[in-house]
């Protein structure tokens, strides 16, 4: 019986110092809260962008038929809408990933902000150039910050939203130069993106939950 009992205490010390293997649910359960925590953090912040995008769009295609100052503030507003939310993408990940690429967004979309400001005192074709390279730059930070995030799940419509919004904002410089440019097309471009953030946050339903 005592040697037994030696054995098996020698067994026991032998397993509790083995170092828990590499990808073994130990791992995974310390990772999961950070992840589990962005992806909720997310999920709310695409729920208010979904709902932000169908609002401004139908506002703003109502609005802008004719260039004006509403319709200015307009396009105005939504690179700053961006800004913020970046800015709270930021704090929400900021363990889950390089913050890098998301000051970029917010540095352009200030700018773009500004120029849109400035371009509406030159009319429509002016508005287009600033919001076609905002939205090609802008879609391609979406697309990478999506690859990148691509483990937690959901990020699939990000990554086809930004594809999308580098080829819109191609074609609204290139209508800038048609002969009647209209802010209508400029101001749908929003509704896909929504619709997308939409099916986003319902993807990272089973990630906010830590599943």
């Amino acid at each position: 019986m005592w040697v037994e009992r030696v054995m098996l205490d020698k067994t026991e010390r032998s397993v509790s110092l083995a170092p828990p293997l590499k990808g073994s649910p130990v791992t995974t359960i310390a990772a999961s809260p950070g992840i589990s925590q962005t992806a909720s953090a997310l999920r709310r912040l695409y729920f208010v962008r979904f709902a932000f995008a169908i609002v401004w769009a139908l506002v703003t295609i109502a609005t802008a038929k004719e260039i004006g100052p509403l319709a200015v503030t307009l396009f105005v507003i939504y690179p700053l809408f961006d800004v913020g939310a970046a800015i709270y993408d930021l704090r929400s990940s900021r363990t889950t990933g390089s913050p890098t690429l998301l000051y970029v967004n917010i540095a352009v979309s200030l700018v773009t902000a500004v120029g849109l400001g400035v371009a509406g005192a030159s009319g429509i074709p002016a508005i287009l150039r600033v919001w076609g390279a905002w939205a090609i730059v802008a879609g391609l930070v979406q697309l990478i910050v999506g690859v990148t995030r691509r483990k937690m799940g959901g990020q699939w419509p990000m990554i086809i939203s930004g594809g999308i919004s580098v080829l819109a904002g191609g074609s609204f410089i290139a209508g800038a130069a048609a002969d009647n440019p209209a802010l209508t097309n400029a101001a749908g471009y929003a509704i896909p993106g929504a619709i997308f953030f939409l099916i986003a946050a319902i993807r990272l339903g089973r990630a906010a939950k830590g599943n």
